[in-house]
């Protein structure tokens, strides 16, 4: 459900906002409207900065669970002093890393030289002897030597497959021609470079220290953060206020839940120099929206904002949605054995996950036990029939295959009317009775013909109520009338009656489109299970063992053995991977497509976020 909201608009003396605004932080209860907001330059730094001491918290979290942290690292005296000592760690870690991969490129360019002294190449120089270095391909280099060697003095260095360095003697006035590139190499060889890259290293490895005291320093640096958020806070309630009076006073527009207005109330009673006005919200307000959930529908809250919350003066989807999508997860999955994998997997996320996590978890939870229920009604464990090992009648058991097709599309059809009995509850509440009457005749003609028509097909009737009696015949006839002629009870009948016959072409085509979509249940399901049997046949033809292990050795079983469990590790794995993300995903469209149409679903403003101290 939607918590109800109360308004506030408060008149203050512009001069005691910032003192007003911190009072509204230790209070905790109350979202200030900030919409409209556009940061200015300013704003945009206090942004960045908001981002880098995220960013700089997220690393040293990190940081420390290596084996580079120190436990015993000593503690910043603030977080600021610890946060800008990391920041200037960072940047040096930088530049000793984008320094060091520089020079152990350039050491492994002019490895092939080998060792050479700066200062007898120079020696050498002084007396008019050259060294010049060139590279060329091996096949020219052994072509070329003897005719290069008639009139200079080379020496080859070293050769690869595809490269031959060699040194050329000359001198001041000798000319040097040969087919090939000249390498200018740098002042130090390859083994002083890596000396170099070692002595970086080391400084880089100092730095560890630093980051271990930031690490230690993480909850400083949150504190610091928080303080920038706050500032932020402050400016974006600074740049929206409506400011009167030549902008003496200022006006505010705050919302707090009614659950807890009586302690709002009595905080801006006591405070000076200020006026306030209260009412409830209503629909057409843009108030924030904050829901209120039993623990079992809290869990869907993560599904439903992947779209959007409701908007404020309308209903919560959220704990009707809920049931369905876990079932639909379920059918999807489709197999006991891949839901007992997904339940572990939860519940390794409940222990050892963080509490961001633990809803994720408990969603995770959930639905896989839904699919292991699912499964075993399904008869289905890694693809392998359960009723093969079990003492179970395959009667008592679903038979997916043959008969989930009608069923995708019954649920279809239920959900679909229960999202038109959502919209035309809420359309009565918000807009009076009679402007339902146009969804009401076409919500009586579909639970009419699912009764009487849709029903018999699963060998279920209501007596006295089917295709050729009257009673589903009057039904008919009401919701003709409704849809045709009270579709709109202010319009002229004439005019109604021509709109009644294009919505019900539009109608027909989208109801007709929105129940088809509902097979990609039974599409789904069958698809991930096929291709469990299908591996499951792999496994066993590929390693020979569906011919049996009679008269085998030994080693032949084990290795046919092993041979097996890689496919069916691989195969399911695979299998199980694509069908998670299938049933994760296709019940949310489902949800926001299908259902959320049908039932009405307003798109809210945004959720309701009061301003509060952010320091631990």
């Amino acid at each position: 459900m939607i918590s109800k909201m109360i308004r506030y608009d408060i008149v203050l003396y512009a001069g005691e906002q910032e003192c007003f605004i911190n009072e509204l932080r230790e209070l905790g209860l109350v979202d200030i409207t900030t919409s409209g907001w556009e940061p200015s330059e300013n704003d945009r730094s206090v942004l960045l900065s908001i981002e880098a001491h995220n960013k700089a918290v997220e690393y040293l979290k990190d940081f420390s669970k290596s084996s580079e942290y120190d436990a015993n690292a000593q503690l910043f005296a603030n977080g600021e002093e610890a946060y800008e000592a990391y920041v200037a760690a960072r940047e040096e870690r930088t530049r000793l890393q984008q320094e060091m991969a520089r020079l152990q490129k350039l050491a492994d360019d002019i490895a092939p030289w080998g060792r050479y002294s700066e200062e007898d190449i120079t020696k050498l120089a002084e007396r008019g002897i050259t060294l010049r270095y060139f590279t060329t391909q091996p096949s020219t280099f052994d072509k070329m030597l003897d005719e290069w060697s008639e009139t200079m003095t080379i020496s080859e260095i070293a050769r690869t497959q595809s490269t031959v360095y060699f040194v050329v003697v000359a001198t001041d006035s000798s000319a040097v021609v040969v087919d090939g590139q000249e390498v200018r190499l740098p002042s130090k060889d390859s083994e002083a470079l890596k000396a170099e890259i070692a002595e970086l290293a080391q400084a880089n490895k100092a730095l560890d220290a630093t980051f271990s005291r930031a690490a230690a320093s993480v909850e400083l640096i949150e504190d610091s953060a928080a303080t920038i958020k706050e500032q932020l806070q402050g400016l974006k309630v600074d740049a929206t206020a409506q400011r009167e009076a030549d902008g003496e006073l200022i006006v505010l527009e705050g919302w707090a839940e009614a659950d807890t207005a009586e302690k709002v109330d009595k905080m801006l009673e006591e405070y000076p120099n200020l006026v306030f006005m209260k009412r409830d919200a209503t629909i057409d307000d843009e108030a924030p929206v904050k829901l209120k959930n039993n623990k079992f529908a809290r869990l869907f809250e993560l599904i439903g904002s992947m779209y959007s919350l409701p908007k404020y003066g309308t209903l919560d989807l959220t704990a009707i949605f809920g049931p369905f999508y876990m079932l639909f997860f379920a059918i999807c999955l489709c197999d006991a054995g891949y839901g007992l994998i997904l339940l572990l997997v939860g519940l390794a996320l409940l222990k050892k996950g963080g509490a961001g996590m633990r809803q994720a978890a408990w969603l995770s939870i959930v639905c896989s036990s839904a699919t292991v229920a699912f499964g075993f009604y399904a008869n289905s464990f890694f693809g392998m029939t359960i009723s093969d090992f079990l003492p179970i009648h395959q009667d008592s058991l679903l038979n997916f295959q043959e008969d989930f097709f009608s069923i995708s599309l019954a649920l279809g059809v239920f959900q679909i009317l229960v999202g038109m009995a959502i919209n035309i509850w809420m359309k009565s509440k918000l807009f009076g009775f009679t402007s339902t009457f146009g969804l009401l005749g076409w919500f009586i003609i579909l639970l009419s013909g699912s009764l009487a028509v849709g029903l018999p097909m699963f060998g279920l009737t209501i007596p006295g109520f089917d295709a050729s009696s009257p009673i589903f015949y009057g039904a008919l006839g009401l919701g003709a009338v409704l849809m045709l002629l009270l579709n709109n009870v202010k319009r002229n009948p004439l005019i109604n009656i021509g709109a009644g016959l294009w919505d019900t072409y539009n109608n027909i085509t989208g109801l007709l489109s929105d129940v088809l979509s509902y097979i990609r249940l039974f599409a789904i399901g069958l698809s991930g299970g096929v291709l469990a049997q299908v591996f499951n046949s792999l496994a066993m033809g590929l390693s020979g063992l569906s011919e049996g292990i009679a008269g085998s050795a030994w080693y032949v079983v084990v290795l046919q053995i092993v041979a097996a469990s890689i496919i069916l590790l691989i195969g399911h794995g695979i299998n199980l991977f694509m069908s998670a993300i299938s049933s994760f995903v296709h019940p949310m469209r489902l949800t926001f497509v299908e259902f959320y149409k049908n039932a009405g679903f307003e798109m809210g403003q945004r959720s309701f976020e009061p301003i509060r101290k952010m320091n631990k």
